[in-house]
């Protein structure tokens, strides 16, 4: 899961940007707002945390050229205004959830969360391909009904493959989907992920498609 934050405090940035990862997401971050859609544009993310007040663009500008897109990202305004105009003015403004600053990180997290999985209900909870069942809330695998432990990353590269199992994901989507901005990545890192998810979901699950990238395969 990748969620951007858009934040002119630096300090601040760096403190929700590090509990964050430490949550298991992938984090980047912008401090303008004109960044941010710049950001949006060349990356997909699952949560947008915006500040109003930015400079070159404020976050009530970015959310409403957001929406005007049609991007229905989910948006947590993170914001000084605190009374209750403030707050119907921005979640008018199109913003999911609305957190007053100071606010607590482990609130921060359960907001986050929420979002998440009311998008997740809207679709499914749980992906199925074949004999392999991913249930995405609770980051859990079966294959042929059997528990399967993966670690966090091998998790998220089967969940991007099976989102669409018929379509090929490439080399570089599968890294956009595990690493944030800055991260140092091994050249070889996702030959190395798809090779341990192949030994403990099944050596055919996952096709090789040379030169294009890696698809699902219903060979058991």
């Amino acid at each position: 899961m990748r969620i951007l934050i858009v934040e002119d405090d630096a300090s601040q940035a760096e403190s929700i940007k590090s509990w964050l990862e430490l949550d298991g997401y992938n984090v980047d971050w912008v401090d303008q707002g004109d960044h941010a859609l710049l950001a949006i544009e060349q990356h997909k993310y699952d949560c947008i945390l915006l500040d109003r007040g930015l400079p070159k663009l404020s976050g009530d500008e970015v959310i409403q050229i957001l929406r005007l897109k049609k991007n229905d990202t989910a948006v947590i305004f993170i914001t000084a205004k605190d009374s209750v105009y403030d707050r119907v003015e921005g979640l008018d403004l199109g913003a999911n959830d609305y957190l007053v600053k100071p606010f607590n990180l482990e609130e921060l997290s359960a907001r986050i969360r929420a979002q998440l999985r009311q998008k997740q209900e809207q679709h499914s909870d749980q992906i199925q391909f074949s004999n392999i069942m991913l249930n995405i809330q609770a980051k859990q695998v079966f294959v042929d009904e059997k528990s399967i432990n993966l670690t966090a990353k091998e998790f998220q590269i089967l969940y991007k493959l099976m989102q669409k199992p018929e379509h090929i994901v490439t080399r570089e989507q599968l890294e956009e989907s595990l690493y944030a901005w800055g991260e140092e990545i091994e050249s070889n890192a996702i030959e190395v992920y798809i090779y341990q998810l192949r030994k403990k979901i099944g050596s055919k699950s996952i096709k090789t498609i040379r030169g294009l990238g890696y698809k699902m395969s219903r060979e058991i």
